[in-house]
């Protein structure tokens, strides 16, 4: 697979589409985010899997976003996320309330083939009153009164992640983070920034093999050196607090956010041009 220019990756997500991104600590693509940002994508509907974090954050910020799916949207140790909870307070994006469970089940059940996952945690939580596209019935093969949820399945338009590689073939590893396999499968495409792409093929190599993703799955590969930055990247880099600090005293204003949007989203595209 010849990997394209990550311009090009977000020039093909469509405005309004339904998009997957994984948490800070779970190979999320930056690179990707600022790039969407760049592209001045609109009315995204985001799915956090199974929270949002700061690629997430910089979206909203930016108005890219008109809809969030997720169990929370946190900068981590930084705190709550200041632009989310800016656009939650004013009413500007929708929030759809969710679970870590319930986002993983509604991916697991579109990436068996099947119509619906039964949850029973959910039942006596106050989530199921904001959530009328949830059914909860009878257990077919349980005592009278033994309810369970039924969680449809979600199948997203475009699952954005980042990985240490991928191979020629359009392989990509992904070590122990296995949950983003479930959320390539599930998705109706799979976009994937790397940080390189390396000679040979990961699924006939017993070592690589079982921390892959067939290239099945992947529908474009584009490289972004250090594109998960600032979260932390398997043993490739670490978390940068100090980053993530900044901008959470920066973005706690429209201006300050704005202020760092300039400097580090659009000056520094173009000064890698």
């Amino acid at each position: 697979m010849t990997p394209i220019s990550l311009d090009a990756m977000a020039a093909s997500v469509p405005d309004g589409a339904l998009i997957a991104m994984p948490p800070d600590n779970s190979l999320p693509s930056v690179a990707l985010a600022r790039a969407l940002i760049r592209r001045g994508v609109r009315g995204l509907r985001l799915l956090g899997v199974p929270v949002g974090g700061f690629a997430a954050e910089i979206l909203i910020g930016a108005g890219c976003v008109a809809e969030v799916e997720t169990s929370a949207v946190s900068l981590g140790e930084a705190g709550f996320a200041p632009r989310f909870t800016a656009a939650i307070k004013s009413g500007s994006i929708v929030m759809r309330d969710c679970t870590c469970p319930a986002v993983h089940s509604m991916l697991q059940a579109a990436e068996k083939g099947v119509p619906f996952m039964p949850l029973r945690g959910l039942i006596g939580s106050d989530i199921l009153k904001h959530r009328p596209d949830w059914q909860v019935i009878q257990n077919p093969y349980g005592p009278p009164g033994d309810e369970i949820v039924l969680l449809p399945a979600m199948s997203p338009d475009v699952a954005a992640f980042h990985a240490v590689m991928a191979d020629e073939a359009g392989n990509v590893w992904l070590g122990r983070r296995r949950e983003c396999a479930t959320l390539a499968h599930a998705s109706k495409r799979a976009l994937v920034t790397v940080e390189r792409v390396v000679p040979g093929n990961f699924l006939e190599d017993e070592r690589l093999a079982s921390g892959a993703i067939n290239a099945t799955y992947v529908s474009a590969i584009a490289i972004a050196t250090r594109g998960a930055q600032p979260a932390a990247l398997l043993d490739e880099y670490g978390f940068d607090a100090a980053y993530v600090a900044e901008y959470a005293r920066m973005a706690r204003t429209e201006a300050g956010f704005q202020e760092w949007l300039a400097r580090e989203v659009f000056a520094q595209a173009v000064a890698a041009e």
